[in-house]
Parts: C-alpha cells; sequence; structure tokens
C-alpha cells in the first residue's frame, strides 16, 4: 500500500493566509478557494469588493486543477487552440486560468483557485499561497 501526504487544516491556513497577502499587497479583490485531491472545498474566502460570481469560478478552478492534475490554464490553452470539444469533459467547469495544483513529494494533494483579477494575477496570487506551504515543509 501507498502512502502520500495530505492536506491539514493548518496547511490550508497557511494557503490561504499568504494568498491572501498577496492579493492585498496588489490592491485584488479575489476569492481565493482551496480543495482537496478529490476537488473537495476546504476553503473558501471573498475578499471586500470582489465580484459575486468569483465565489463561483475560483471552486471550479481549484476542482478542475485537483483532478486534472494540473493547472487550469492547460485546459483554456487547448480550448483556445481549437479543441472546442473539450467542453464536454466532465465533472470539469473551471478550465480558464488561476487553478493551480498543490504538489507535495509529487503528490497531487489539492490545489488552489483564485477569482476576480485577471487570470494571470489570479494564477499568481494561487501560486503565492502554495509557495507559502512548500517553504513551511
Amino acid at each position: 500500500m501507498q502512502t502520500k501526504p495530505m492536506l491539514t487544516l493548518d496547511d490550508v491556513k497557511t494557503i490561504a493566509a499568504a494568498a491572501e497577502a498577496e492579493a492585498v499587497k496588489n490592491n485584488w479583490p479575489v476569492t481565493i478557494a482551496i480543495v482537496d485531491d478529490g476537488g473537495h472545498l476546504l476553503w473558501l474566502q471573498r475578499l471586500d469588493g470582489v465580484a459575486p460570481i468569483s465565489a463561483h469560478i475560483a471552486p471550479q478552478k481549484a476542482k478542475t486543477a485537483a483532478l486534472g492534475r494540473r493547472e487550469s490554464k492547460i485546459y483554456e490553452d487547448i480550448i483556445n487552440n481549437g479543441r472546442v470539444s473539450f467542453l464536454s469533459a466532465p465533472e470539469i467547469e473551471g478550465m480558464l486560468e488561476g487553478g493551480v495544483p498543490v504538489v507535495v513529494d509529487g503528490h497531487v494533494i489539492g490545489a488552489v483557485g483564485v477569482s476576480g483579477v485577471k487570470s494571470t494575477e489570479d494564477a499568481q496570487i494561487a501560486k503565492a499561497g502554495i509557495a507559502a506551504l512548500v517553504a513551511t515543509s
């Protein structure tokens, strides 16, 4: 039987705090979502001033990154490059940049999804949160 790391509540809080700090530093109102490796929501945080729709988009970006085991941007690129049939893929609805998997010791143990600003900025915030976890591991 194999074993793998998993996100704890403390890990989730570390990611969320660092992601929030990155967003606040840049004055970016966003929603931050963190999911486990099965795409189940562990954390949802809406910063002041963010559009309400972001509370739906961020968790879907995170779920897509967790289930796909890769950044959600990859799916956006696939579709933008003409493979629109990929829109029918089951269980993944957040095929926009801003979902980033959390990888520890080669295992995807969850993902962070951010929505509210430019997609590259969403991804920047997600990666800042994940970097804080990796730095404490």
